[in-house]
């Protein structure tokens, strides 16, 4: 695996993206790290935290460039997701993508690379 995912708000990306750090969504400011997700977990993720929200992105990232601030805990069902300790640095995104929803407002992530 070489990419991690992040769903968040396009006006949070938006905003981040200004002043060139992330320092995370709300839930991750209250848990004292930027949730992320493996392309496996990312689907599950969508549906069960952004189902019916529109102006979603998704943001690709590269594991390897996130270094020694990334850590690999368990979560949900015991799965081991990683978590970024400290702001994401908005270059290391690889790409950002706009979020669909589904007719029952599922978002649609597409194919996403491991």
């Amino acid at each position: 695996m070489t990419h991690i995912y992040k769903i968040l708000k396009a006006a949070d990306w938006d905003a981040a993206a200004r002043v060139g750090r992330f320092d995370g969504a709300a839930v991750d400011l209250e848990d004292g790290y930027i949730h992320l997700s493996t392309a496996a977990q990312a689907p599950e993720t969508a549906r069960l935290y952004f189902s019916g929200q529109a102006g979603l992105v998704l943001v690709r990232l590269d594991v390897e460039a996130l270094g020694a601030a990334l850590r690999w805990e368990p979560s949900r069902g015991g799965q081991l997701f990683p978590h970024l300790y400290g702001p994401l640095n908005c270059a290391q995104a690889e790409a950002v993508t706009p979020i669909t929803l589904d007719d029952d407002g599922t978002p649609r992530l597409g194919d996403l690379a491991p």
